[in-house]
C-alpha cells in the first residue's frame, strides 16, 4: 500500500505522458491528503477512506487553508479522482469513494455596478457641459442608468422609438424581441434638452436617435468610450462599460424594493435565474456594509 502512490506516478509519466511538473503536483496533493486523513484517524488507509473523509478534506482546504474553489477542484480533488480510478483498475481497492464526492461549484462572478450616490454625483458633474456633445453624453449615461437597456439597444434607437407622451422607449433586444421600457420626468426633460440641441445641428441628421456632432449615426464603440470616460470621473474600478450601468440600474431597482419579475421584464431577460444574480449582489453589498460597520466600532 505504501508503494501505490509511486506506482501511480510512474503510470502517469510513462503511460499518460504527464509532464514532470504535473506528476510532482499530483504527488504533493496525494501526500497532503494522506497526512490529513492520518491526523483524523491513524488507522485510516487508502482502502478504508470513504466519501465523508474526502468531504472533510474539502472543507479543510476551503476554510482551514483558505484555498479557492478552483484550487480545491483541480489541485486537490482531480488528482484524487485519477488516483482512485487507477487503484480500481489495478484491483487494489474495491470501492472508489470519489464516486460519491461532488466537486464544489465555482462561485458566480457578481456584476460590477456603480453606487447610486456616485451616479448622482456623475450626473451633476456632466450637467455643467452645455455643448451638444456634453448634453448628448449626459443623456447616454442617464438613459443607460435610468432604463437598463443594452448598448446595442441604445445605438439602434430611432426617433419613433422614443415616446415623450407616454414616456416609454420601444426597445428592440436580442433576437429582435421588442419590449416597452418606461422612464421618468427627469429623463424626459433630458431627452427634450438633447432634441433641442440636436435640432440646431447644421448637418443632416440620420434616422437614429443618438447622433454625432455632424449628424451621423453614433458608432457603437464611441458609446463605450463616452461611458468609460464619464465613469472615470467618479470611480476607479477597472470595468467602466455600458453594461456596468445596466447592472447599476438593476441593483438600484432591487435596493428600492422593485420585485425581480419587474426587473426581469425591464432588462429583457428570458429567464428569471439571470435576474436573480442581483439578489446575491445586494446581499454581498449588505455584508460589506456590515463588515465595515464592525471595523469602525
Amino acid at each position: 500500500m505504501e508503494k501505490w502512490i509511486d506506482s501511480f506516478l510512474e503510470y502517469l509519466e510513462a503511460e499518460r505522458n504527464y509532464s514532470p511538473l504535473t506528476v510532482v503536483k499530483y504527488r504533493d496533493s496525494l501526500k497532503a491528503f494522506e497526512r490529513f486523513f492520518q491526523t483524523l484517524d491513524p488507522k485510516l488507509n487508502w482502502r478504508t477512506i470513504d466519501a465523508a473523509v474526502v468531504r472533510e478534506w474539502v472543507v479543510y482546504m476551503l476554510d482551514g487553508e483558505g484555498k479557492d474553489v478552483a484550487t480545491v477542484n483541480y489541485g486537490g480533488l482531480s488528482p484524487l479522482r485519477t488516483f482512485y480510478k487507477y487503484l480500481r483498475r489495478m484491483g487494489w481497492v474495491e470501492v472508489n469513494p470519489m464516486e460519491k464526492v461532488t466537486s464544489p461549484k465555482l462561485p458566480k462572478k457578481l456584476p460590477v455596478f456603480v453606487k447610486e450616490k456616485e451616479m448622482d454625483r456623475l450626473l451633476d458633474l456632466m450637467s455643467e457641459d452645455d455643448s451638444f456633445e456634453g448634453i448628448r453624453n449626459r443623456l447616454i449615461v442617464m438613459m443607460f442608468y435610468e432604463t437598463g437597456i443594452r448598448r446595442a439597444e441604445l445605438v439602434s434607437l430611432q426617433d419613433v422609438d422614443v415616446d415623450l407622451r407616454t414616456m416609454c422607449l420601444k426597445v428592440t433586444g436580442k433576437r429582435n424581441k421588442q419590449r416597452l421600457v418606461p422612464f421618468g420626468e427627469e429623463l424626459k426633460s433630458e431627452i427634450q434638452r438633447y432634441l433641442e440641441a440636436r435640432n440646431q445641428l447644421k448637418e443632416n441628421v440620420s434616422g437614429r436617435f443618438f447622433v454625432t456632432e455632424k449628424g451621423g449615426d453614433i458608432p457603437y464603440a464611441k458609446v463605450g468610450t463616452i461611458v468609460k470616460d464619464s465613469l472615470s470621473l467618479v470611480t476607479r474600478q477597472k470595468k467602466r462599460t455600458p453594461h456596468v450601468l445596466r447592472h447599476s440600474f438593476a441593483t438600484a431597482m432591487l435596493n428600492n424594493e422593485a420585485d425581480l419579475g419587474s426587473i426581469q421584464k425591464l432588462l429583457g431577460h428570458e429567464n428569471l435565474a439571470t435576474t436573480e444574480i442581483y439578489t446575491h449582489l445586494s446581499f454581498e453589498e449588505l455584508r460589506n456594509v456590515y463588515k465595515n460597520a464592525l471595523l469602525r466600532e
